[in-house]
């Protein structure tokens, strides 16, 4: 009994620490990191990481979570389908806002295509969960995948680690989110895939 209370406590750990919303913000890092960008000055990228922070994980967390707490829902009530469109559209809105700021503020198009990609994976996941429910966790760390094989062709550096520790990654996350009865199997790899092909498909042609 005490062993399966530590299995359901390391996966609740592991489906916080790996939130759906911090796609951007990895993307963002990976970004300064492997491309021309690393030139800008660190109080200019401090700057874009938080606001980065602010509008896709900061926002859309308290805002979710105070409606959950409005709702008197619980983590896993919350989880159930039909019950997922409000959190979805409070996480898109504050995507879309954050887009239209950077493109106010003409940032690198590289920049704002990671949030565009997010955006529209967050969209995509919405519009499946009208019929089936897709795990976003998965679909973040598909999306922080496909991000990384898009780049690594306009960059022309190898991908190979990086995308075997997104592997391990998105194994942990898929495992713990089975493990907590939140998904299938097929709802943990559908997931993923939406989240890789949206993500190269939105960096390439957006």
């Amino acid at each position: 009994m005490k062993r399966v209370k530590q299995v359901i406590l390391g996966s609740r750990i592991v489906s916080m620490v790996f939130t759906p919303f911090y796609l951007p913000f990895v993307g963002m890092l990976i970004l300064f990191v492997f491309s021309y960008l690393n030139m800008f000055p660190w109080a200019y990228k401090l700057q874009v990481l938080c606001m980065v922070y602010l509008f896709t994980i900061l926002l859309p967390t308290l805002m979710i979570h105070l409606y959950r707490r409005y709702q008197g829902w619980t983590l896993i009530e919350l989880g159930h389908r039909e019950r997922r469109m409000v959190p979805y559209a409070i996480s898109i809105m504050c995507y879309f806002i954050c887009v239209y700021v950077m493109q106010r503020l003409h940032m690198p198009h590289f920049m704002s295509s990671i949030v565009v990609a997010a955006l529209v994976l967050q969209i995509v996941c919405a519009l499946v969960n009208v019929v089936w429910k897709v795990s976003t966790h998965t679909a973040a760390i598909g999306g922080v995948g496909g991000a990384l094989f898009t780049f690594s062709a306009y960059l022309m550096f190898n991908p190979v680690w990086w995308l075997c520790l997104v592997f391990l990654a998105a194994g942990l996350v898929g495992t713990s989110r089975m493990i907590l009865r939140q998904h299938t199997l097929g709802q943990v790899v559908g997931g993923f895939l939406i989240g890789f092909v949206c993500a190269a498909v939105a960096i390439l042609f957006l």
